[in-house]
């Protein structure tokens, strides 16, 4: 982008991200019974539901069907779960019509060439400091944070103190563990 991701920020009101290699560090431990666990980060989950109380749209689309992951989600207030979406583009785009959403107005994170269609889609494309090279490349934002380490935390942060709702020292009630 030829203008400074921080000109963008003031414009976004939805954040979408995708879960592994975003929400999560990418590696899967496998159990003896076959079960995938992940390990999401909390201050991620503590950014994620600060900006669903402050009234953003926060939708999360992945090609990955992983119920705990749903549950965790929604445990942050989070609605808009997309799980086992294989066509990003395409639920991306329902997704905005459904709410009446404009594309310049979304800010994305991804990872990897699964989200490299659907980012281009966006207002702000984002990725982790560890993300692929093809995604790196149009990504207007690179966070210093990888995957699963506060990447997501670090953009939501940034929007929400640019437009003056991130709260630094207020108390909390909810959990995010």
């Amino acid at each position: 982008m030829e203008t400074s991701y921080k000109e963008h920020l003031n414009q976004i009101t939805t954040f979408v991200f995708d879960v592994d290699g975003v929400l999560t560090d990418g590696t899967i431990s496998v159990t003896t019974t076959g079960e995938m666990l992940r390990t999401m980060n909390i201050k991620d989950g503590f950014a994620l539901k600060t900006a669903v109380d402050k009234g953003y749209h926060v939708c999360v689309i992945s090609g990955g069907s992983n119920e705990g992951v749903r549950l965790r989600l929604a445990g942050l207030g989070i609605k808009d779960i997309y799980l086992g979406a294989h066509h990003k583009t395409k639920t991306l785009r329902e997704y905005l019509i459904a709410k009446n959403l404009k594309h310049k107005n979304v800010l994305y994170m991804g990872d990897d060439i699964p989200d490299l269609l659907v980012m281009k889609e966006t207002g702000l494309p984002c990725c982790p400091q560890d993300a692929v090279p093809e995604i790196k490349a149009i990504s207007a934002y690179i966070s210093h944070k990888k995957g699963g380490k506060g990447c997501v935390r670090d953009v939501i942060e940034q929007v929400l103190k640019v437009q003056g709702k991130w709260v630094a020292d207020s108390e909390s009630s909810a959990t995010f563990d």
